[in-house]
């Protein structure tokens, strides 16, 4: 492909990138959270499927064949350790921190499996990173949830795609890129000052959120674990009905929907469709055995799919370390080139 249409295709792909960025605003305005329930159960699957499969073709971004096996894992236990403390177990220590050093051991390793090759600085580098994942232990409590609850949730969705944007803007000095990060930074800020009406969700709705998602909305909202009926209607209508709550799912709704478009709108950029024609529909019976089981089910779908789902948030983080160091050399090359044109002006 020459860079003329190279650069016609990025820029086609940044416009409906905007798009699709407007669309889960306003759409995220209306109905929130039949909104997110729609996305995370439908395009979900369908993105934690794909992107799998493309990784897996890109040796998930590291130095060994095998790395992903920790980082696959990793995310199985974390899940296992969320599905234990569902069921009601109380035996484990203290399940947040567990998973803030399950999670730190993933991003850290992820680092060094990406960036190191030879076999004892990898040894060296997996001991100094568990040595780190151990202390997060003893941290603070807000700290801890911002790393368990977080991580895998809003920063994944929101702020690593933010990355991804941004990075692929620096790096083909793509106006229509700059301007689709400008906008992928608004989107949110609307739900601040544009509040209307929203369509009253179902019971069912209202139930099947509060019990498999609403923990993200209380901790925003600064809302601790009901204790009485009281504090449990109170924490309803703070969540599904006030205006900070409202707030917050808008903007939930909108970072994941986005999320999962933005992955589905680069198909002719990253090309994770090209595979076998059996891979392809293997990947598809897979997808809609996930949409039957959150459709027989949702809560059913969400605890067997919450596995795949921590998995290939941590097999990401390869990924992740190669956006933001990429744009930290575009930055310092972008800085260095202006250093030159003004030495260059200087000596004319």
């Amino acid at each position: 492909m020459g860079t003329q249409a190279r650069t016609s295709n990025t820029t086609s792909i940044n416009q409906l990138n905007i798009a699709l960025m407007l669309i889960s605003c306003v759409v995220a305005m209306f109905v929130p959270f039949q909104l997110f329930l729609f996305s995370y159960a439908f395009l979900g699957p369908a993105h934690y499927l794909t992107e799998i499969s493309w990784l897996h073709k890109r040796h998930f971004f590291t130095k060994g064949r095998h790395d992903w096996w920790l980082l696959s894992g990793l995310g199985a236990i974390a899940a296992a350790v969320l599905l234990v403390v569902g069921s009601g177990y109380k035996g484990l220590p203290d399940p947040t921190k567990f998973n803030t050093a399950i999670t730190v051991f993933a991003f850290g390793s992820a680092l060094i499996l990406m960036l190191v090759e030879k076999a004892r600085d990898r040894v060296l580098g997996l001991a100094l990173v568990i040595t780190l994942s151990l202390l997060t232990v003893n941290v603070k409590l807000f700290i801890a949830v911002m790393i368990a609850l977080f991580v895998p949730t809003l920063i994944h969705v929101y702020v690593f795609t933010g990355f991804f944007i941004i990075y692929g803007a620096l790096k083909e000095r793509s106006r229509s890129g700059y301007w689709s990060f400008c906008v992928f930074l608004l989107c949110p800020l609307v739900f601040l000052f544009v509040q209307p009406q929203t369509t009253v969700p179902s019971q069912h709705v209202l139930e099947t959120y509060w019990n498999y998602f609403g923990l993200v909305n209380r901790t925003l909202l600064g809302i601790a674990t009901p204790r009485s009926q009281t504090e449990m209607d109170q924490a309803v209508r703070t969540v599904f009905g006030s205006p900070a709550g409202l707030m917050i799912m808008r903007f939930i709704a909108f970072a994941y929907t986005y999320h999962y478009l933005n992955w589905f709108s680069k198909t002719s950029l990253i090309k994770w469709h090209r595979m076998p024609r059996r891979g392809l529909a293997l990947l598809s019976v897979l997808w809609l055995s996930c949409i039957g089981l959150y459709l027989y089910d949702y809560g059913l779908g969400f605890k067997v799919l919450m596995c795949l789902s921590l998995m290939h948030v941590y097999l990401e983080f390869p990924l992740n370390h190669v956006s933001i160091i990429g744009i930290f050399r575009e930055l310092t090359a972008s800085r260095r080139l202006r250093q030159v044109r003004e030495e260059t002006l200087v000596l004319r």
